[in-house]
């Protein structure tokens, strides 16, 4: 069995019509056109679908059931293709927590100037591709290491690490901190995102982990005086709670952030995306 669009089409335009003659100009195309094509969907269904006369066109009791299912599939396409038109008209850049930080914002600015008519759409995910495995990101803002073939990556930025603390805690009235005086502390992570493993506390004590399931979780539990947390610094520009202080971990390595993408489909903005964060997270 073969059936395709065109013969689906052929058959809503005949019964609409009233006839192979108007479906003919409806649709654009000769009426042998529309006949073989109707022709070809009986065939392939093995079913007759219309009753033909001198006069008029009718449908078979199985060509109506097969007319309604051919409306859905064609209404069910054409939703598809203005999903897709609609994609053309914004790129999306999906993240897991934090974005780009301070220069979120500047970002979309300068970017709303390079390309007017297409505007830059952020889309929080909480996956390891922040939305592009899942279909809604075009491009993704990730800081941890997605080792998959299916992707490609840039580097565009680092961060500084901070260390997120109870307002109340001791070590909130330090201007900065080490790892080490986080030892004995549980820290709270999202295991799917984050890039605090206790591989920073390599030759040292590290500290207990729990798991969290989103930003907010890991803020109540600080405010809380349940956790720490260690994050990178767009974290602290974008998320102030009260009771919740930050820290400078001055003896962490940086945070990578990088631009992901499908490796065999890059959208074709990305070269001037590329461009632009690198320019202005190095700035």
């Amino acid at each position: 069995m073969s059936v395709d669009l065109r013969q689906l089409r052929a058959l809503v335009a005949v019964v609409d019509e009233r006839g192979f003659t108007d479906a003919a100009l409806a649709l654009g195309v000769s009426q042998a056109s529309v006949s073989r094509a109707v022709a070809a969907l009986e065939s392939s269904l093995g079913q007759r679908l219309l009753r033909r006369t001198t006069r008029s066109v009718t449908v078979t009791a199985v060509g109506a059931g097969v007319l309604e299912r051919a409306r859905r599939v064609l209404a069910e396409v054409g939703d598809l293709e203005r999903f897709a038109a609609e994609g053309e008209r914004e790129l999306r850049i999906g993240y897991a927590w934090s974005a780009l930080g301070s220069s979120t914002a500047t970002v979309q600015r300068r970017w709303a100037e390079l390309r007017p008519g297409l505007p830059l759409v952020f889309v929080n995910e909480n996956t390891r591709t922040a939305g592009l495995a899942e279909g809604s990101a075009d491009i993704a803002v990730v800081r941890i290491e997605v080792d998959d073939a299916r992707f490609d990556s840039a580097l565009v930025g680092v961060e500084r690490r901070w260390a997120a603390l109870p307002s109340a805690d001791p070590l909130a009235r330090r201007r900065s901190l080490s790892l080490a005086d986080l030892a004995g502390r549980t820290v709270g992570v999202d295991t799917r995102t984050s890039t605090t493993t206790a591989e920073l506390w390599r030759g040292g004590e590290a500290p207990a982990f729990r798991s969290i399931r989103s930003v907010d979780d890991w803020l109540i539990n600080i405010a809380a005086g349940q956790l720490v947390g260690v994050s990178a610094e767009s974290t602290v520009h974008l998320y102030r709670r009260p009771g919740v202080v930050y820290r400078l971990l001055r003896d962490a390595p940086p945070v990578p952030v990088r631009l992901l993408w499908w490796r065999d489909a890059p959208p074709a903005p990305l070269p001037d995306l590329l461009r632009l964060v690198t320019e202005v997270l190095g700035g």
